[in-house]
């Protein structure tokens, strides 16, 4: 048995930089990687999907060059050419990681990790040679979540798209039908309309992006729509069949009766779950929840001491940037004496739809829900001369603020750049800011920034 003072099981955005951290403070350490490097964010997720999502907004205002004045020839969209540019990218982040790793001194090993007791692993290489015993002071699991399937009737014969195969087509799809209203669908819902494809979502609940306020899903609703998206709510998928000619039909229970879609790729975007299923989690006697998520503490402890999880795997927020606080969080306690925690922290994100949505704090009814004392500023983007200038109108910015500390509570930025916005009202948030500093504050002119001005300028005067 190898014995190691840690092992990661995972070199994804949390499992990476924590390796690197251990071996730099003198500890022998191993990294266990069933797949590549860098995690679903640089092989399956954040990369490959912005930089897909680059070239249909090329393709976007390809189409549209007349609006400001220039005639361009016919827009064509080669998908072959829009996959290797993704895959070069990849391949280039994916082998960095590698490089950092082996770089620091920390052993890779490639293989299918699983407990064979609370210290102790063994490792499946995927070559087929002989199987490797480990051992550890300390082990982070790290292994992150992949696409979950519905129990759809029919699914399981169907050749269906998740969000990482559908990023390996090499032609547009005539008519790509989507189960799901989260970031995932309409990401790639959007891109693929922009690409030339028929696209209909099929979403379950009432409202797009569940967790958003009624104003913000609906102004989403509408802006696929404008771009010619067919968007179905409260819209339940039945069953799914593989039709003779190659097409894929779909049964759905809407508000207006049954009907029967068909389409000629399906893709099912209806949540992740975690990849906990073959670590043989019993034999160290680490707890999961009824979906399979590790549970974890504050301080990102499993019930096993010496055993940790991070990221995707302990749910939660499953954001790239969410697993690297983990990392902080794990080197402030382990290797610094620290006491850091998850509590309380800020969770922003970026729905990279055109116009971005950018979300950080309460939303409007999670304020409400708790009776806060609450005032509600909106801001038309069509208000904000940057956004004229160059043709970019659509969404809008709303934020919360507290009226008797002047704090902002929360904000959600549907707009061009939304998510670069969204990070300064995150900055003012974590400085204690009064949203007064920023409605005061010169501004270089003309940015987006300058919006900030007019944003809370709409509130009584405080």
């Amino acid at each position: 048995m190898d014995k190691y003072d840690a092992v990661i099981i995972g070199a994804g955005q949390a499992g990476l930089p924590l390796a690197v951290a251990f071996r730099a403070a003198g500890l022998k350490t191993a990294v266990v990687e069933e797949r590549f490097a860098g995690g679903t964010c640089i092989n399956f997720g954040c990369t490959p999907t912005k930089t897909m999502v680059a070239s249909a907004e090329a393709a976007y205002l390809a189409e549209r060059t007349e609006l400001y004045g220039v005639r361009a020839n016919q827009v064509a969209v080669d998908l072959r050419q829009v996959r290797q540019r993704k895959a070069a990218v990849v391949e280039s982040f994916r082998h960095g990681s590698e490089r950092r790793l082996l770089a620091a001194g920390v052993d890779l090993v490639m293989g299918h990790a699983s407990f064979t007791g609370p210290m102790a692993l063994q490792v499946q290489p995927a070559d087929g040679a002989a199987t490797r015993q480990l051992a550890a002071d300390r082990i982070v699991i790290n292994t992150g979540a992949r696409p979950a399937s519905p129990p759809l009737a029919g699914l399981a014969s169907v050749a269906y798209l998740d969000s990482t195969s559908i990023m390996e087509l090499e032609k547009a799809p005539a008519h790509l039908l989507i189960l799901g209203g989260g970031y995932v669908a309409l990401e790639f819902g959007q891109m693929f309309r922009r690409f030339g494809s028929r696209v209909t979502i099929v979403q379950r609940s009432g409202q797009l992006l569940a967790r958003e306020d009624p104003d913000v899903a609906d102004a989403i609703l509408s802006l696929l729509r404008e771009d010619g998206l067919d968007v179905l709510l409260d819209a339940s998928a039945q069953r799914v069949a593989a039709d003779p000619g190659g097409s894929v039909s779909l049964g759905v229970k809407t508000p207006q009766g049954d009907r029967t879609l068909t389409g000629s790729h399906i893709l099912v975007a209806t949540g992740r779950t975690p990849n906990t299923d073959k670590l043989n989690l019993p034999a160290a006697g680490i707890k999961t929840d009824a979906e399979g998520y590790i549970g974890v503490n504050e301080r990102l402890e499993t019930n096993v001491p010496g055993v940790f999880a991070v990221g995707d795997v302990k749910g939660g927020p499953a954001f790239t940037h969410i697993s690297y606080d983990d990392y902080r969080i794990l080197k402030a306690n382990l290797l610094e004496h620290g006491s850091a925690s998850i509590r309380d922290r800020l969770v922003p994100y970026t729905v990279f739809i055109d116009p971005q949505l950018g979300r950080i704090g309460l939303t409007e009814k999670e304020a409400r829900a708790q009776k806060r004392n609450v005032q509600v500023t909106k801001l038309p983007m069509s208000y904000v001369a940057r956004a004229i200038e160059i043709e970019r109108t659509r969404g809008f910015i709303k934020a919360l603020v507290d009226p008797d500390t002047r704090q902002i509570l929360g904000a959600a930025v549907l707009g061009m750049e939304g998510g670069e916005i969204m990070s300064m009202l995150e900055i003012a948030m974590m400085g204690k800011l009064p949203y007064t500093a920023l409605r005061d504050a010169i501004f270089a002119h003309p940015t987006l920034a300058e919006l900030l001005n007019n944003l809370f300028a709409a509130l009584p005067a405080a």
